[in-house]
C-alpha cells in the first residue's frame, strides 16, 4: 500500500475482503491477460471461470489455444473478473485484477478427477469437452489483488485477504 497521503488506495478492510471474495467466488467467466510468446505483446481473452475446492482461480483450456501456449511460455498472467451491472456507468462497478502464476493440471495427474468433479458442478455445459485430451486445468497461484470496488474504492489486497 501506498503511505503518500494522496494516494487514491485506502487501507485494505473486512468490508474489501469479503467483496474481492464475493467477486471470485461469484465469477464464471473472466479475462485473462497473458504474454503472447510470438510477438511479446499482450493479449487479452475471455475464459470460463472457477475456483478449486480451497477457494483458488481455475480454468479450463485448450491446448489449441494462443493463451494456452502463451501461459506455458510464461506463466505471469492476470485476470480481471467482475461485470458492470445493467444500469450506471461500467467504471462504477466492482472489479478485481488478480496478478497469477499458472501450472497446469492435466488428464491423468494426482487430484485431476477430483478437480473436474468440482468444476463440473458449477460448469456442467463443460462435459461436453473436459475429456478431450487437449483439455487441462490452468490453476492460478495468486501473487498480488488489486480490488476497485467502486469510485473511490481501491485496495491492494494479499493471497492471505482473499483467504488463499
Amino acid at each position: 500500500m501506498s503511505t503518500d497521503a494522496h494516494s487514491p488506495i485506502r487501507p485494505t478492510d473486512d468490508e474489501a475482503r469479503r467483496l474481492a471474495r464475493d467477486l471470485i467466488h461469484a465469477a464464471r467467466f473472466a479475462a485473462l491477460g497473458v504474454i503472447d510468446p510470438d510477438s511479446g505483446a499482450p493479449l487479452v481473452t475471455r475464459v470460463a471461470f472457477g475456483t478449486t475446492a480451497t477457494g483458488g482461480p481455475v480454468t479450463l483450456i485448450s491446448d489449441l489455444s494462443q493463451h494456452t501456449r502463451a501461459l506455458q511460455a510464461h506463466p505471469a498472467a492476470s485476470l480481471l473478473i467482475g461485470e458492470p451491472g445493467p444500469r450506471g456507468d461500467p467504471l462504477t462497478h466492482p472489479r478485481l485484477t488478480l496478478q497469477v502464476q499458472a501450472r497446469f493440471l492435466r488428464h491423468g495427474a494426482a487430484g485431476h478427477a477430483e478437480m473436474a468433479a468440482h468444476w463440473l458442478r458449477d460448469h456442467p455445459k463443460s462435459k461436453l469437452y473436459i475429456g478431450f485430451a487437449d483439455f487441462s486445468f490452468a490453476l492460478f497461484d495468486v501473487q498480488a489483488a488489486y480490488l476497485n470496488g467502486g469510485f473511490g474504492r481501491a485496495f491492494v489486497l494479499t493471497p492471505a485477504d482473499l483467504g488463499l
